[in-house]
């Protein structure tokens, strides 16, 4: 199948070059100094695939190549806002077809700077053909105006060709892949660190990890998700809950506590902790604690309560069983490459700078801020990063044992083994943040 005109192929028709003739005076050599037309650089691994495919002419590859992508399009955000899943396509125009309207689909590294009003949603390849209506364009072109640009007819039968491959696509688009922005999303410094904090949220389902510029899982979908993880429905939620999330006293208290007290062990007698004698020190501690303590406040030196002796029992039994708990997911993260052996988690502030760093680029998603200040927060992220914790494989297991001790309640289930495999390929794919990225 060849690239030729829109209606009965899938590329815009160039006309013939005039028939030379002796009325016709040669055309004049072009100037010597003429630069060369400036190379093009795919953003992502995707668009030069595509590239490579059109190139070629191979439009079976072309066609596997987006089946294994998501296609964003343009919608009207107000048909959104009032029924999200109501979704209304915004059409564009090009000369280059007959009547000039066309349906404009873009791959994730292809898509403009997130816009207040300009909003996107994305579906897999097949669904176009699904979903295609008389009144729609006849013509779907693919990242318009680009070197990778394609013309696909969306009316059957000819739609059939290209929709099959969407049909066959077999693996899911979620799978965890490291994806990287060549252009349009930084690689170093300050925003990249950040961005690299947050790693493990994107590469679990296959985005890009630098992607400040962030659409994600299309506006409706990243809208629908605040509100129902994080119960962020407007702008003054977003803020409140990216606040909590970089404040550095935000983490778990009786989890940091734990911690805490081990580092502190471990400073004061060489690194090695015994875990009788951690669960010991938590009870001398704790029962040290009960009897009234002496701390200075804003409004001066005060004297705690004395609290009574069974609640003191009950938070000893709490914190020794999250101890046991620590130390046997610790064990299984030596055994799984995410801890070397004689290491253990410092702090698990991680897991808060890790959905800071997320929660920043959903916001952006979902409209609730603007680039800029999703960018500062992304750059917070990192530097908070950077002052508890000395190297990417100690947030990483600070990262992961925050996010079990949340969820998985050592059920050792998904919560945990999708956290192996993305640790997995951040330590393992070259073009990982993780490894290309400086932690300080």
């Amino acid at each position: 199948m060849s690239f030729g005109p829109p209606p009965a192929g899938f590329g815009p028709a160039i006309p013939p070059p005039p028939t030379p003739s002796a009325a016709t005076p040669p055309a004049p050599a072009p100037p010597a100094a003429t630069p060369p037309p400036p190379v093009w650089t795919p953003p992502t691994g995707v668009e030069q695939a595509l590239l490579e495919a059109r190139t070629r002419e191979d439009w079976t590859g072309y066609f596997d190549v987006l089946a294994d992508s998501r296609l964003y399009f343009e919608i009207r955000r107000d048909a959104a806002d009032a029924r999200p899943s109501k979704i209304v396509p915004l059409f564009g125009y090009d000369p280059r077809v007959a009547g000039g309207r066309i349906w404009a689909v873009y791959t994730e590294g292809m898509l403009p700077a997130p816009e207040p009003q300009r909003v996107f949603d994305w579906q897999k390849l097949d669904w176009f053909a699904r979903v295609w209506a008389p009144s729609d364009p006849a013509v779907i072109v693919v990242n318009p105006g680009t070197p990778c640009e394609a013309f696909l007819p969306g009316a059957p039968p000819h739609s059939a060709a290209w929709a099959r491959h969407g049909e066959r696509a077999k693996a899911p688009l979620n799978r965890t892949r490291v994806r990287t922005l060549r252009l349009g999303g930084p690689l170093e410094g300050p925003v990249a660190r950040g961005l690299a904090c947050g790693a493990p949220l994107f590469v679990r389902y296959g985005q890009p990890w630098n992607a400040m510029a962030y659409h994600g899982n299309g506006y409706p979908a990243e809208r629908q998700q605040l509100r129902e993880w994080w119960g962020v429905t407007g702008r003054e939620e977003w803020q409140e809950q990216q606040r909590a999330l970089l404040d550095p006293d935000g983490a778990n208290p009786v989890w940091e506590f734990a911690l805490g007290l081990r580092r502190t062990i471990a400073r004061d007698f060489g690194g090695h902790v015994d875990t009788t004698y951690w669960r010991d020190a938590v009870a001398r501690v704790l029962r040290g604690r009960a009897g009234g303590e002496t701390v200075i406040t804003p409004d001066g030196v005060t004297t705690t309560p004395t609290a009574p002796e069974a609640e003191t029992e009950a938070r000893i039994k709490g914190v020794q069983h999250l101890v046991g708990r620590i130390t046997r997911y610790e064990a299984r993260f030596r055994a799984d490459g995410i801890l070397d052996e004689n290491r253990f988690v410092t702090s698990v502030d991680a897991w808060n700078f890790g959905r800071a760093s997320g929660m920043a680029r959903w916001g952006l998603g979902a409209r609730y801020c603007s680039l800029p200040e999703a960018e500062s927060a992304v750059v917070e992220a990192g530097r908070a990063a950077a002052r508890s914790y000395k190297s990417w494989q100690d947030f990483a297991a600070g990262y992961i044992l925050g996010r079990c001790l949340h969820f998985d309640d050592e059920e050792f289930g998904s919560w945990y083994t999708d956290m192996v495999d993305v640790h997995r390929v951040l330590m393992s794919e070259p073009d990982s943040p993780w490894l290309t990225v400086a932690f300080q």
